[in-house]
């Protein structure tokens, strides 16, 4: 076996001079749009086995609220409430507690890793999941509110408000379900903040505010759903005032920019442990 010097073989100049001068440039980052639409196609189809079940539940549980509500709230004011209220638990269902679950048992399972070595923003990670979970509401959401329109005697004339509430509130609480998911040490504790979440949105949503002590009026001000509940119900009354609706959708745009960002941090911090 003869045995070639390196140097004359063909190309070995070139590969010697490029170990030499400057390190290939590497390839552009992946841009946030591109790279959201693509987690949010890859968790739809993974969510889309649970779908039929998933909105079963949803939706079946906020209908078994207003029929039981029906017996205390006859009409009026405070049926806009317990209508609105159980429209948007369907949003905090998906998007607060079972986001919590699915990012609290990624961490625990070292499926971030797997996200990590992908050529995508963390951002696009969060969002595209949130976007995913939230889509799987609005099925639920408008089956809830026509029924309870129905069943309270309201207008259904609005009932279009909801294509700016259900993203908005999802956008709110998806991201304060994937940063419980992200945070919390283990994933029991994780489920555990995003069932105490909906409940608070449960109870602090569909309740009448009117009939509240003033302390649990300041805690509903705090939940973020609760101005995604509030922008509904005012689309209720003969003359609904718009202003008032935009401000209480600006607020919930704001909090779920605030929240989402939160929960990137927690990605990034969560992924690089």
């Amino acid at each position: 076996m003869s045995v070639v010097p390196a140097g004359v073989l063909p190309g070995a100049t070139a590969v010697q001079d490029g170990g030499a001068g400057e390190a290939a440039a590497l390839g552009p980052r992946a841009r946030l749009w591109p790279s959201l639409a693509a987690v949010y196609r890859a968790q739809l189809s993974r969510a889309r086995v649970a779908r039929i079940p998933l909105l079963f539940v949803a939706t079946f549980q906020s209908v078994g609220i207003m029929i039981m509500m029906r017996g205390v709230v006859s009409g009026g004011g405070e049926a806009r409430f317990v209508v609105s209220g159980a429209s948007v638990v369907v949003v905090a269902y998906v998007a607060l507690n079972l986001l919590a679950q699915y990012f609290g048992q990624l961490r625990a399972s070292g499926g971030l890793d797997h996200y990590a070595t992908l050529p995508v923003p963390p951002a696009a990670v969060v969002l595209g999941a949130a976007a995913a979970y939230a889509s799987f509401t609005v099925p639920g959401t408008l089956v809830t509110a026509v029924f309870g329109c129905v069943l309270f005697g309201l207008p259904l004339g609005n009932l279009w408000v909801l294509v700016a509430v259900i993203p908005l509130a999802g956008a709110a609480l998806s991201g304060l379900g994937a940063a419980f998911g992200l945070l919390a040490p283990r994933p029991e504790l994780a489920t555990l903040l995003g069932q105490l979440g909906m409940s608070a949105a449960l109870l602090l949503g569909v309740l009448p505010p009117d009939r509240m002590p003033g302390a649990v009026r300041l805690l509903r001000d705090l939940l973020p759903s609760t101005y995604g509940v509030e922008a509904y119900a005012h689309t209720f009354a003969a003359r609904p005032d718009w202003a008032l609706v935009a401000g209480d959708m600006a607020v919930c745009a704001g909090v779920g920019v605030v929240s989402l960002a939160v929960a990137t941090w927690a990605y990034r911090r969560a992924a690089v442990r």
